[in-house]
Parts: structure tokens; sequence; C-alpha cells
């Protein structure tokens, strides 16, 4: 694969291994690939450069009805649903070894495709074959409970899949969030319908050919690309779904949300946040300057669990902030294929107007911007490309403070003592991630428990773990994936009682 695949390689050669009719991708629905049902496609563009690297099958509603109907069948009647849980788990493993079989491929798509570097791709690759390993372990582990009662019975639970599953998602982490999805869903026993981010969908269709090479039954996991509004909106909508699990924006969360109340479908959301990283006066100060970067710069700060608001303690916070300038200003910004790049481009133009719009309104509600602001030009004008920012001077009430911006934008909060960084870290409608750097133990431990958050750090920031839940607090979104909890969502739970006096019970004396 080293030699097969070259940095700016042609995309025709980099993605020959996914089917197309003429010159669109097509996508994969009950074990087929299939165009779209009225033959229209979308053209995909590199963020990096704004040229056209493929074209791919548009869905439409009646696409995404053919897979609920394939996924219906596969769980309603088999094979998946009378599949053993050995058996689930050994297919699920070979899923692994061809994820880092194809590793470089994928790595190169979704730099292709998302922009992001070669190195923060490798990482995802190497996740998501893990996830798959992770989730196939799990398979075949207990799963149940049993209970001491008063009467004359055996009593205990089980854990069975939920059904149909239509996943969602997001444009950020193509590979990693679509087997964050899968994984546990295929090893829990559910058939899956995945919609893919119609910017990213290019490593989801390769994966589709691993399922489709290790002979997964029809029906049981079917990609179908195309809009939110139009694929998504019929899987949260559809009847035939039994659970809906979305990953992206708090807006589009609410709306899948009120959909699936149609059938009462079961619901994961994993929302948008706006996450505090707390800096102490205490802390190691190179350690926490490092994070500070690493918390926001990362995948030019299009993460979910961004440590997007830096909230330094005040006697401190000149420093600090003048060292995560200077440092910033290093970043290496470029195309995710050159080696030396660090902080690749924003994935669309639309998106790009959106943070350009966050930047003109922190300069007018009064921010002061100390570093970047700016869209590069140059060697780079073609892409979409942000220079890293920071924002100092701001107060509690600003959009850039409360909304989230995702990209590489920093605002700077200060605080005065440990009561007056817990009340700014919390004071935001979202609650997924947040951070504290200190050297104290003990008051690492009490701020880390006051953070209204549902994943956090001490001394680190954004390590993901497969084994540990991950999932937010209050507008962040409602469950958890990964770890058993993200196994445990895709299950239901039933109650089994067996009488072990059999008699009539003489309830009933007539």
């Amino acid at each position: 694969m080293e030699t097969l695949i070259k940095p700016g390689a042609d995309p025709q050669t980099l993605l020959k291994n996914v089917p197309r009719s003429g010159s669109t991708m097509l996508m994969y629905i009950d074990g087929k690939w299939a165009e779209a049902s009225d033959g229209a496609s979308r053209t995909l563009l590199d963020p990096a450069t704004g040229a056209p690297i493929a074209s791919v099958a548009e869905g439409t509603r009646d696409d995404a009805k053919r897979a609920i109907a394939a996924a219906r069948t596969a769980f309603d009647v088999g094979p998946w649903s009378t599949m053993t849980a050995a058996d689930r788990a050994r297919l699920l493993f070979r899923v692994a070894d061809k994820i880092e079989e194809y590793g470089r491929e994928l790595q190169y798509i979704d730099t292709l495709n998302n922009g992001k570097p070669l190195r923060e791709t490798e990482y995802d690759v190497a996740d998501a074959a893990g996830c798959f390993r992770y989730y196939a372990g799990l398979a075949t582990k207990p799963h149940g409970q049993t209970f001491d009662v008063p009467g004359p019975s055996q009593s205990f639970t089980v854990r069975e899949p939920i059904g149909v599953c239509g996943q969602i998602v997001p444009w950020n982490y193509p590979l990693l969030m679509a087997v964050w999805k899968l994984a546990p869903a295929l090893a829990a026993g559910n058939t899956c319908i995945l919609k893919p981010s119609e910017l990213t969908p290019l490593s989801a269709l390769r994966l589709a050919t691993i399922f489709e090479e290790l002979e997964f039954p029809a029906g049981a996991v079917n990609i179908v690309t195309g809009a939110g509004p139009v694929v998504g909106a019929e899987l949260a909508e559809n009847h035939g779904v039994d659970k809906i699990a979305f990953t992206g924006g708090t807006k589009t969360g609410r709306s899948i949300m009120s959909a699936a109340v149609g059938n009462l479908k079961k619901v994961t959301l994993e929302l948008g946040g706006k996450s505090p990283n707390v800096v102490f006066a205490d802390a190691d100060f190179d350690t926490a300057v490092d994070y500070a970067l690493f918390g926001i710069y990362a995948n030019a700060g299009q993460v979910c669990s961004a440590g997007s608001r830096l909230v330094v303690q005040d006697s401190i916070a000149d420093k600090f902030v003048a060292a995560v300038v200077e440092r910033a200003k290093k970043i290496r910004v470029g195309n995710g294929f050159d080696p030396k790049t660090e902080m690749g481009p924003i994935i669309s133009r639309g998106q790009l107007e959106r943070v350009e719009g966050y930047l003109a309104a922190g300069k007018d509600e009064g921010a002061r911007l100390v570093c970047g602001g700016e869209r590069l030009g140059g060697a780079l004008a073609g892409g979409n490309f942000i220079a890293p920012t920071v924002f100092d001077g701001t107060n509690r009430d600003m959009r850039i403070v409360r909304e989230e911006i995702f990209g590489p934008v920093l605002v700077v909060q200060r605080f005065k003592d440990e009561d007056d960084a817990v009340s700014t870290a919390n004071d935001t409608i979202y609650g997924l991630a947040g951070a504290v750097f200190t050297q104290d133990v003990a008051k690492a431990h009490r701020v880390i428990r006051r953070l209204r958050a549902g994943i956090t750090w001490i001394n680190t920031y954004h390590p993901t773990y497969n084994e540990a839940p991950w999932g937010g607090y209050k507008q962040s979104g409602i469950g958890r994936e990964l770890g058993t909890y993200g196994y445990d969502a895709y299950t239901e739970v039933k109650q089994i009682n067996v009488n072990l006096d059999v008699a009539p019970s003489g309830w009933f004396e007539g």
C-alpha cells in the first residue's frame, strides 16, 4: 500500500476500489451497489484546493426507504438476526484486520476528502480498527443480570438488539465517526443504515467495500449517501427505523429528536460544545500552553469537544496568552498531504464563510484580536484556510464566547479564583467537554467534579478511548457512545421470569 498511494495522487486512482456507474461512485444498499433512484449525483471538492475530486450518488428518500426495507428484512427474517454472537464477533474482527490492511488507503482518502493532515488521519484509521476490535470482543461477553426474588422464580434479564438503526455522522471524522456508530450496533446484533456527511462520504463507501469483501449478509449494513434534509430526515421519520443515532449540530439534533417522536424510536444525540480549558496559575506552564494549542487547533478546530474557551487565571493570563499566540503564529498551515502540515483547511467554502462571520462578530462586539483572524491566501488561496486565531478581551455575552464556531478560533476568558473559574466554565448551554490544568491534585479533582460536562481531563486535552463513554450534559446531547455504554445504547433489556413451582395459581376460585 505504501507504493500504491502517493501524496497528490490522482483521485481516480486513489478511489478506484469504490464501484461506480460511469464517473459516479455508487452507494451500498442490500448488499448491492446502487445509483440514486433519480440518477442524481453530487460533486465533491478538495477543501485544500477547491478542485473536484469525485462524483457521488445523491440519495433520495426512496433510496433511504429501500435501505430501511433491506435492513428490516435482514433483522426480522435473517440471516443477520439468526447469526450467533461468536459469528458476528469473528466478522467484526476481520473488519478490523481489513481496516489495517487498507489503512494507508483509508488514511489518504480521508485527507483528500476532509483535508486534515496525514498524521491525524493515521490516528483515525488506527482508532477505527481498535473500535471494531473492542466491540468484537464485547459481543460475546455476559450481558444480563440474575435476581433473588421472593417467589419461586428464576428471574433474570438479557440484552437484545433494538432492531434497525439509522445512523447519521458528520464530516470532521469521516471514517472514525462511521465506525463509532457501526461497530457497537453490529456487535449487539442490529442492522444499520449509515448516512455519511454529504461532504465526506468517501471513506464510508470504501468501508462498504470491506463489508462486501467479507460477505456480510445483505441488508446488515447499508451506506446511503445524500443530503441530511432528505436521507437523514427519512431515517429520523420512518417508522421502520427503531433507533436513530446522530452526531452533529445542536439545531439538527433538535429536528431529529422531534422527527423521532413519530414511532418513539430510541435516540442517541452527540451534539455541539463550547468547552472550557481551565488553566490555574500553578499549572505546569509549558504543558498547559501546549495543550491549549492542541485543544483548539487540532483538526482546525473542527472538533465537537474542542477546547475553544481558554479560561485562564488573571495572575498568569498576560504571559500565558502571549505564549499561546507566539506558538499559534508558528503553526504550519497547509495541504494535508504535505508531511510538514500541522493544520489543514476548513471543510467547505460555506463553513469557511461561517467562521469568517464569527471573526467579524468578535471584532464588532469589541473583542481584541491578538492572532490570526483572516483567510490565508498565496499558495493556499484556492482552499478553505483560516489562520489560527486568538481573541482576548472577551466577555460572557459575546457570540464568539457563547456559540460554537467549529473553526480554529480560541477565545480567552479570565478568572480570579476557583469559584470564579467554575462559574465561568459552566456558563454555557453546552456540556460536552472540559479540562483543568493545575499541579494541586486536590484542587484538580474538586474543580473537575464541579464542571458540568460529560468528558473531562486533568492536565491533558483530547485523548479519546474506545473503552470510555463519550457524550455530554445539557444541550450537548442525549446518551453515550463508546465503551460498554455505547454497546448498551444499541440494546433493549428484557426481563424473563421462570416459574419453578409449576402449579395452578388458585387466584380465581371458580
